[in-house]
């Protein structure tokens, strides 16, 4: 879970999602009101995370000789399992971040 760099307290799962989701780049730390921003080696963590359970879809399509519409079904499921997991890979910074930083 994502922690302040400002006040150092510990986000929930709820508020990473809250605060993830929307477009805005920044996010307001529930505790201090600090505008926090996701770091670049989060986002490519996430990333990393989508491009993975997708890639187990293929290959539990691929094995199991599951048709187009089967794995389509695993969709939600795979939906789920990125949603649980994105809030632990969040790490937060008090100033934002390009690519090349």
């Amino acid at each position: 879970m994502p922690i302040c760099e400002n006040c150092h307290n510990k986000w929930s799962w709820k508020q990473t999602i809250k605060k993830t989701f929307p477009l805005d780049p920044r996010m307001t730390c529930p505790y201090c009101g600090e505008t926090q921003y996701q770091i670049q080696k989060s986002k490519t963590k996430g990333g990393f995370l989508i491009g993975t359970v997708f890639f187990l879809l293929l290959l539990i399509q691929n094995f199991f000789d599951i048709s187009v519409a089967g794995s389509l079904s695993l969709l939600p499921v795979m939906l789920i399992i990125i949603f649980l997991l994105y809030p632990f890979l969040v790490e937060l910074n008090s100033r934002e971040e390009g690519i090349f930083n």
